[in-house]
């Protein structure tokens, strides 16, 4: 969570509080890229490109507890732009190998489940679990009501259920 005294002084322009600000972030932001990349470079042009992004679009930030969320919706639109351009989603040698072998399956297994996702889904699963958001904060990202975002939650797990039972694994979402 960013500190809101703080948020405020980079939303009128203070230069050194938006770079701490950035920097309080960019571990998160780093493993959100992470999430839909799957590769270490991608991710980084990612965290630098939305540092752009923010800097450049800082005055559409209206409440300063909002800014974690405004961060890592810019990197999740971002991804999501990329990814569509890309058309394809290459899977990460280094994760493949870092860790342990069950460790390494695991892991690529959840990232093949996150593929199979539609945007929103992909969108709430990564919010809520993998960003600790709130149902409210997520809600109020998405613009939608938080009934929305529980039901797309629900369905998600769902989706993400079938595809451990369709492809073998135990389903234990």
């Amino acid at each position: 969570m960013t500190d809101p005294t703080l948020a405020k002084a980079a939303i009128r322009g203070d230069d050194r509080a938006f770079l701490l600000v950035m920097k309080q972030h960019k571990e998160q932001l780093y493993r959100t890229a992470y999430l839909y990349f799957k590769n270490e470079n991608d991710a980084i042009e990612a965290v630098q490109e939305v540092t752009y992004r923010a800097y450049k679009s800082l005055k559409k930030v209206k409440e300063p507890s909002y800014f974690t969320t405004y961060l890592i919706r810019i990197m999740m639109n971002y991804c999501h732009d990329q990814l569509k351009r890309q058309k394809k989603v290459k899977l990460d040698e280094k994760l493949a190998s870092s860790g342990t072998a069950a460790d390494s399956l695991h892991s690529v297994e959840i990232q093949e489940a996150l593929c199979s996702l539609s945007e929103k889904y992909q969108d709430v699963i990564v919010m809520k679990y993998f960003q600790d958001l709130k149902i409210k904060e997520i809600a109020d990202q998405l613009n939608c009501p938080e009934s929305t975002v529980k039901t797309r939650l629900k369905k998600a797990l769902s989706l993400l259920r079938k595809h451990f039972e369709d492809n073998g694994g135990e389903g234990h979402v």
